[in-house]
């Protein structure tokens, strides 16, 4: 199982949310190519970029860092957060970028994320499913930041994208995102059981080794973790150790 160390930005910061709030913000550093190069240690081949920003305003506020940590990293960095056009898309495949990541656009526009796929090849294209379970234990679809709910379940989503060759999905339990209570494993393992040969992300609620080991034996492709490396309850040797026995 892959580990993807992840970096949010915003205003030029490295920070962390409670569970997508703009107004829970914790600050970890003003230097995030500081952390990219901490996470070089780790041993990884991969690297999840959100830029906050842009998932709120879609303006490409933090292109010059970002664009110089995909020049400059052996990271494969996939970035998310306000790709909503072509043109982006196109832009940050130009900058370095290794696998752009699309989010609400995939509910609101599906057939415009379906080109995508077809043009660029499912390598090239991850699918975030932000998730909401409700009491019906249903996994429901959120859009724009979490604040809104579709009808859509996140098995009918990823059924509807395969036909034009979907391969990668993040997948992302609200309620578990920053909030370190350990990640949706039952989640997880109904989406792998439909569908087999995904390479799924799992994200949102990693806080230990423990949690990477469960869900290695879940069967995952890969999982991403950013405020447990940032406060320290991950280490580079655990991390290292964790891929060396992979």
């Amino acid at each position: 199982m892959r580990v993807i160390p992840a970096i949010d930005l915003k205003g030029g910061q490295c920070v962390r949310l409670f569970q997508g709030d703009f107004e829970q913000v914790t600050v970890y550093s003003d230097d995030p190519g500081a952390v990219a190069e901490q996470y070089a240690e780790l041993g990884t081949s991969d690297l999840h970029i959100v830029d906050l920003d842009g998932a709120r305003s879609g303006n490409q506020d933090n292109r010059t860092i970002i664009a110089r940590m995909a020049s400059g990293s052996e990271f494969d960095i996939q970035l998310g957060g306000g790709i909503r056009d072509g043109e982006t898309l196109e832009s940050w495949f130009d900058s370095g970028v290794a696998r752009c990541v699309v989010g609400s656009l995939s509910i609101t526009e599906p057939d415009v994320v379906k080109s995508w796929l077809v043009r660029y090849g499912g390598d090239r294209l991850v699918l975030a499913l932000d998730v909401v379970i409700g009491d019906d234990a249903v996994p429901l679809v959120t859009t724009h930041g979490w604040t809104s709910s579709s009808t859509s379940t996140v098995f009918e989503c990823i059924e509807d994208f395969s036909s034009a060759g979907l391969r990668h999905v993040l997948c992302t339990d609200v309620s578990r995102d920053g909030a370190m209570s350990g990640p949706n494993l039952d989640l997880y393992r109904q989406i792998l059981r439909r569908f087999p040969g995904l390479q799924l992300q799992a994200s949102g609620g990693v806080r230990d080794i423990e949690d990477l080991s469960q869900l290695r034996a879940e069967g995952l492709p890969a999982a991403i973790t950013g405020r447990a490396l940032l406060d320290g309850k991950i280490t580079a040797e655990e991390v290292r150790s964790f891929q060396h026995g992979a």
